[in-house]
């Protein structure tokens, strides 16, 4: 049987306005280490945006929040923390199943399953037994991502005829049935066209009332868009993070801002 996403004995409340916390994480995997001694906060009910060159630990850092990074074989989290609501989810016999669900991932691309769009976003709600009123329960998370009115009357068709701009709607309407707090994004508009890049951009703003968000991106414009925070990475060290103002429009930092005006990337 699986173990209830939201057992009291684990799940602490916490008043501080840090919803994640990453202290001192030291990860490795084929053979080399990708993160090294990483520090950061995420604040609750805002979007902070991971920034940095390709091969800089952005998805890294993303998989080792929410423990999908142990998926990977020989990835190994060598030293440090990650704090969910003050939990510390690798070890006091945290169920890596509960921090998936209670930290969402969306992926780079669409990743529908192939059977229809009403199985594909009651899926993680089913497996974690949330389901109640599938009917209902469908029509709420597909109305939270737009998609209700476009597909309401071809609920049985396959998820695969969807675009791939309402497919990712459709997986983010996945991710939030399973009633997480934290929503991780890796590029979730990189595989999309402008329109539906714009769509993803508003919802990221909307769900920021209810959940935190951390996307990670190349698209500086994007994070402009989008973040309350951010945070710079570089050869797998977070190097520098504030305010968007502080790092987006006028950053202090030469390696930030030589990143931002497109002097590096």
């Amino acid at each position: 049987m699986n173990q209830p996403l939201l057992d009291p004995a684990i799940l602490q409340s916490s008043a501080s306005s840090c919803a994640l916390e990453a202290l001192g994480l030291t990860v490795s995997y084929g053979g080399a280490i990708r993160l090294r001694d990483v520090s950061a906060e995420f604040q609750r009910h805002r979007v902070t945006a991971i920034l940095g060159p390709s091969g800089c630990g952005k998805s890294t850092l993303l998989r080792t929040l929410n423990r999908t990074l142990e998926l990977l074989p020989g990835a190994r989290v060598e030293a440090g923390a990650v704090l969910l609501d003050g939990l510390d989810v690798y070890r006091n016999g945290t169920a890596a199943s509960w921090v998936r669900a209670r930290a969402g991932m969306l992926q780079q691309k669409p990743a529908c399953f192939p059977m229809s769009i009403l199985d594909n976003v009651l899926f993680g709600a089913r497996y974690h037994g949330l389901a109640r009123d599938p009917m209902d329960d469908a029509r709420h998370y597909l109305e939270r991502v737009g998609l209700w009115d476009e597909v309401k009357s071809r609920l049985k068709a396959s998820a695969l005829t969807l675009s791939g701009g309402q497919q990712q709607r459709l997986c983010l309407a996945r991710t939030l049935a399973v009633r997480p707090a934290i929503v991780l994004m890796d590029e979730p508009c990189s595989a999309l066209d402008p329109r539906a890049t714009s769509v993803i951009e508003g919802l990221v703003r909307e769900l920021a009332r209810d959940y935190t968000i951390v996307i990670v991106t190349h698209n500086i414009a994007q994070a402009r868009r989008v973040a309350d925070h951010c945070l710079f990475m570089l050869d797998g060290e977070a190097v520098a993070a504030g305010a968007r103002e502080e790092m987006l429009i006028n950053p202090r930092h030469p390696t930030v801002r030589d990143f931002v005006t497109g002097l590096v990337g």
